[in-house]
């Protein structure tokens, strides 16, 4: 999952924009309401990097991009007046998530999504697969990470991606 948008400088970057923009624009992962109820979670390098794009941006979609709550993980950053809605965490990341009544969207943020997967607390995936290989880089599911028992919720093409949704498979 690293650097689909070229901004890391990897050998491999930008693999997502090369399938066309219907791929990559707009509400690809289809979280619809779940924008204007919930709120977003972004770690540091994902905020900085959305906080450069969607600001500048006027189309419905980037409306509600600007409009959602964001919540964001680090250590470092002081200052999120540089996308509108945007705090940062006080306290854990962890802690933060468990009493947050809110339905919590993360994008990007794979330090995030691996400290919440290790205390599995999440609920769905929504994976935007594309096919390409890049064989290099960090990874949803890490090698050594915990198992995943997983159900198919749902499976759509999007452009030449498949965006597929997976849910805590009952226990």
């Amino acid at each position: 999952m690293s650097d689909p948008d070229g901004s890391g400088g990897t050998p491999t970057g930008g693999w997502a924009f090369r399938h066309g923009p219907e791929t990559v624009a707009g509400d690809k992962f289809r979280l619809g309401n779940l924008l204007d109820d919930g709120v977003m979670l972004l770690g540091r390098t994902t905020w900085q990097l959305f906080s450069r794009i969607w600001p500048g941006r006027d189309d419905p979609f980037s409306v509600r991009m600007n409009a959602v709550p964001k919540l964001v993980a680090s250590r470092t950053l002081t200052d999120t007046s540089a996308w509108a809605n945007s705090q940062l965490i006080v306290g854990g990341l962890v802690e933060a998530v468990k009493h947050e009544r809110r339905d919590i969207i993360i994008a990007g943020s794979v330090s995030v999504v691996h400290t919440l997967m290790a205390e599995d607390l999440i609920d769905e995936y929504r994976l935007l697969t594309f096919p390409t290989i890049l064989a290099t880089g960090r990874r949803l599911f890490p090698a050594d990470g915990p198992p995943a028992y997983l159900e198919t919720l749902s499976a759509e093409r999007a452009g030449a991606a498949v965006l597929t949704r997976y849910g805590r498979a009952a226990r």
